[in-house]
């Protein structure tokens, strides 16, 4: 197995590091879902944690941005953002219909009081990561 190799950039841990407690505590806990991911990719030896949209993102060379991000507007819950042209969104929502909550074609939508679906987030996070090589296949090989 490869191992991968994650370059940090600062301003994503200051973005980490500005969240409420609570909230933080949530966003570590999707960046962690996200590096547990990614090692279990053997192709994906290289991903970068950096600010797009001024939000958290992991980006990879054969993936999609991933963001992820809690907005005060909306604060009971937080959530997982996609390239909105992609088809990820619209394969999640098809493989996991009303397991995940959605925001148009751009989001998956996590409560803040609820437990996070980790193999349904492990597979949608995957998707993303390995996004060019996976997008002719149907369903996107979930």
């Amino acid at each position: 197995m490869t191992k991968l190799k994650v370059t940090t950039q600062p301003e994503f841990e200051a973005k980490l590091s500005a969240y409420p407690e609570g909230i933080r505590q949530k966003m570590e806990g999707l960046r962690n879902l996200v590096l547990e991911t990614a090692n279990e990719i053997a192709t994906i030896t290289k991903l970068e944690e950096t600010l797009k949209w001024g939000e958290p993102s992991f980006v990879t060379p054969q993936g999609s941005t991933l963001r992820m991000d809690w907005k005060p507007k909306a604060p009971d819950q937080y959530a997982f953002y996609f390239q909105c042209s992609s088809r990820l969104v619209s394969t999640f929502k098809s493989i996991f219909n009303n397991q995940l909550g959605y925001e148009s074609n751009r989001a998956i939508i996590l409560p803040l009081e609820s437990e996070l679906p980790k193999e349904e987030l492990k597979a949608c996070i995957k998707a993303a990561l390995t996004y060019h090589k996976v997008k002719h296949l149907p369903m996107l090989g979930i």
